[in-house]
């Protein structure tokens, strides 16, 4: 694991923002400052310090490597829509322009399509007026989109043109592929171009980060499903209320919801492979015994049981596999169960996803977008590149990209947080046993 960051060059430019603190000193940070990967220890045993595997403390620095004056900065939203996304631009406005003076801040629009010139889009020029309210609006005012070409260099070609100094990209995984891509030809080129990303997805599977933007905000809305499908479970003899959460890979919406409305029964995540007869047996011993029950389902649980693991699988823009919709599966297998077993059930389905990706950020997530974009600026102003803003251990970090996207990250099914899902619906411990709480 490689956490070193790069930077463009030497920091020659004093800071704008010394004039701007009461106690500078105890707000500034250096390159020497570090987070621990690991911070934990056996008490009984003398700890063996690892600080290799560290993270670059995020934060002003003292001096930074642009001339505010002279700075061109961009912004691109990228991939599916996600609570938060105008909390970040807007927070990056602000920061470039009040605090450091920047005056030429350019918005891409519609994801990296932007910036390829065969599309024919016009980026918008960004200022605190126009941004001062869009925090209060879901989406992004930028547009987004997946995909956009495989010729990075024409990408580059357009940043180029436009004199772009600081790149601010705001997505995924997917994202943050094409930013490294852009600053390795950058690089290459010998351009003055720092490209920093921003972590978004509510799916929260960014590796060496501990939380995304807009996975709070995914959480806060799911609640309100679940308590719709538990009252609708209760309102009717032998009631099951079936929500389906977004979660492609990584299950923390569906279990973060589950802890947070202790109505749920069952919480299905693609990490614990689902077996039909093992569940559809609990579900069954659960209505016979109770009369009702909650159902959670991630997006990405039991694409196996539906012959979605093929490469000639459709893919979207962003070259990811177009899942197959595994509520509308549930519904009618769990239909079909029931009635083989003369057992008469009323099921209700639920599928928020676009609702909830579509909401206004709520308070946590609005906090962490304003201190995200805050640190963007921080790092790109210093020259950092190829880096994602990440935190670690309730601190700002920088993040190398390839460290960021090496591996995704999943619900660890022997960890603390999964074992109190557990708990709390009193579901199996596995699908491969009929082991029952």
């Amino acid at each position: 694991m490689e956490f070193g960051i790069r930077n463009l060059g030497e920091c020659r430019h004093i800071s704008p923002l010394l004039e701007k603190f009461l106690s500078p000193k105890s707000v500034f940070v250096s390159d020497s400052r570090k987070v621990l990967y690991n911070p934990e220890f056996d008490g009984g045993h003398s700890p063996a310090i690892d600080f290799t595997h560290s993270f670059e403390l995020a934060g002003p620095r003292e001096k930074i490597y642009f001339d505010p004056a002279r700075v061109n900065c961009g912004i691109v939203t990228c991939g599916g829509l996600c609570p938060g996304l105008n909390d970040v631009i807007r927070s990056i406005v602000m920061q470039s322009y009040y605090r450091y003076g920047v005056r030429s801040i350019t918005g891409i629009r519609y994801g990296y399509n932007g910036l390829n010139p065969n599309k024919a889009i016009e980026p918008v020029m960004l200022t605190p007026q126009l941004v001062r309210n869009i925090h209060t609006m879901g989406g992004t005012m930028l547009g987004s989109s997946r995909g956009g070409t495989e010729d990075i260099g024409l990408l580059v070609d357009t940043l180029e043109k436009w004199k772009i100094n600081i790149l601010y990209t705001i997505g995924g995984d997917g994202t943050l592929r094409g930013a490294k891509e852009i600053a390795e030809v950058a690089r290459k080129r010998g351009l003055d171009l720092a490209v920093v990303g921003i972590p978004k997805t509510i799916d929260n599977d960014i590796s060496f980060i501990d939380r995304s933007f807009g996975y709070q905000t995914a959480v806060a809305e799911a609640v309100h499903s679940i308590y719709a499908a538990h009252v609708e479970a209760e309102g009717a003899p032998n009631g099951i209320g079936l929500v389906k959460l977004m979660g492609r890979y990584s299950g923390f919406i569906a279990a973060s919801t589950t802890l947070a409305m202790n109505d749920v029964n069952f919480c299905l995540i693609p990490e614990v492979p689902l077996k039909l007869d093992a569940f559809f047996s609990a579900l069954e011993d659960r209505i016979l015994r109770r009369g009702h029950a909650v159902i959670c389902a991630a997006e990405g649980v039991g694409q196996d049981l539906l012959d979605n693991t093929s490469n000639k699988a459709a893919r979207d823009a962003s070259n990811n596999v177009v899942f197959k919709d595994i509520g509308v599966f549930l519904k009618t297998k769990i239909n079909e169960y029931f009635d083989k077993k003369g057992i008469e059930i009323n099921l209700k389905y639920i599928d928020p996803s676009y609702i909830i990706r579509s909401a206004p950020s709520c308070p946590m997530d609005a906090i962490f977008c304003a201190q995200l974009g805050q640190y963007a600026v921080h790092a790109g102003m210093a020259g950092k590149t190829d880096i994602v803003i990440g935190r670690w251990n309730n601190m700002f970090t920088h993040v190398p990209i390839e460290l960021a996207i090496s591996q995704r990250k999943f619900v660890d099914i022997n960890s603390l947080f999964w074992n109190n899902v557990i708990e709390a619906t009193g579901q199996p411990v596995s699908w491969d046993t009929d082991l029952t709480r």
